[in-house]
């Protein structure tokens, strides 16, 4: 019994294909989370790498009849729902979607924000003719029951906008995804010097930032499978990119080690990154010299891997 996961976007911000994007891929979050024996698939992200997997679907799912399958989305900022509009299995009759994601904004429900996406102002197909069954399911922290056996649990992560975690287990077999989002800090004054600085606050944010990041590592304990937002070097992040919602190589690999994962994807890949600048970091971030037991490699395009 297993668990088969395959990468169709794994960049981060915005979809970058060019010839030096080729290697590890230039579309947007996309994670196929399929279980095999049970004839269950869940959709993880609505990049714009979910337009080859509905390709994909449409080929290979549909010749067993209509398809049926939940969408999970993390957040919804546009690189993780961009690919929703051009997702061929929502034109089709038949077809039963259910979307899953959190939800920041009280006045703007899931379905506002994501089906908005297919009005004229921005797309030439509405919402309303859509031929699928798709339903929108608002989603918070906790744990729930799909089905078959398998169990998801969400985790608020550390983001700009009100970003989801998830633990997808199903007999013994764990994946768990932990983007986009950064260390917990503290975000008071800590300078003495400062006059706005207090002593009892700052030890407060310290603590509180030392138990956010604690219970993230729990979330992702033991699994077999993590997926990490890792967009930056530690210079980068540290240099420039402090409060944008995403974490380095250094934290990422750091927290998986602590917290015993055993194999740990590096995901989210900036766009500005090349293929050569990947390959090279592989060097210093994938070794297994000092990296324990935890395997580590860089999440690339049309990867399949099997827990």
């Amino acid at each position: 019994m297993s668990m088969r996961i395959k990468f169709w976007g794994v960049r981060g911000s915005i979809p970058c294909p060019g010839p030096k994007t080729m290697k590890y891929g230039g579309n947007t979050a996309c994670i196929e989370l399929r279980f095999p024996e049970i004839n269950r698939l869940i959709i993880i992200d609505a990049g714009s790498g979910l337009r080859e997997l509905g390709n994909f679907m449409m080929a290979n799912d549909f010749k067993q009849g209509p398809i049926n399958t939940d969408i999970f989305l993390t957040h919804t900022h546009w690189d993780h729902i961009m690919g929703f509009p051009f997702f061929t299995p929502i034109y089709v009759p038949g077809s039963t979607i259910r979307v899953h994601g959190p939800v920041s904004f009280e006045g703007d429900t899931l379905e506002k924000i994501v089906g908005g996406q297919l009005t004229y102002r921005y797309f030439p197909v509405r919402q309303a003719e859509l031929a699928a069954k798709i339903e929108y399911i608002d989603l918070k922290e906790g744990e729930r029951d799909l089905g078959d056996g398998i169990t998801v649990t969400a985790k608020y992560l550390n983001h700009p906008i009100l970003c989801l975690g998830y633990r997808f287990a199903w007999r013994g077999k764990t994946l768990c995804t932990a983007y986009d989002t950064e260390p917990f800090r503290n975000v008071f004054c800590t300078d003495p010097q400062d006059p706005s600085y207090d002593e009892g606050m700052a030890t407060e944010g310290e603590l509180v930032a030392e138990e956010q990041n604690s219970i993230l590592e729990r979330f992702f304990s033991g699994v077999d499978l993590l997926v990490h937002d890792t967009q930056y070097t530690h210079e980068e992040y540290t240099a420039r990119f402090l409060g944008w919602g995403h974490s380095s190589f250094e934290h990422g690999v750091a927290a998986a080690r602590r917290a015993g994962v055993k194999s740990l994807a590096l995901f989210h890949h900036d766009p500005m990154r090349t293929d050569d600048q990947i390959d090279d970091l592989t060097g210093k971030y994938c070794t297994r010299a000092g990296q324990g037991a935890t395997e580590i490699f860089f999440a690339q395009e049309g990867a399949e891997r099997d827990i």
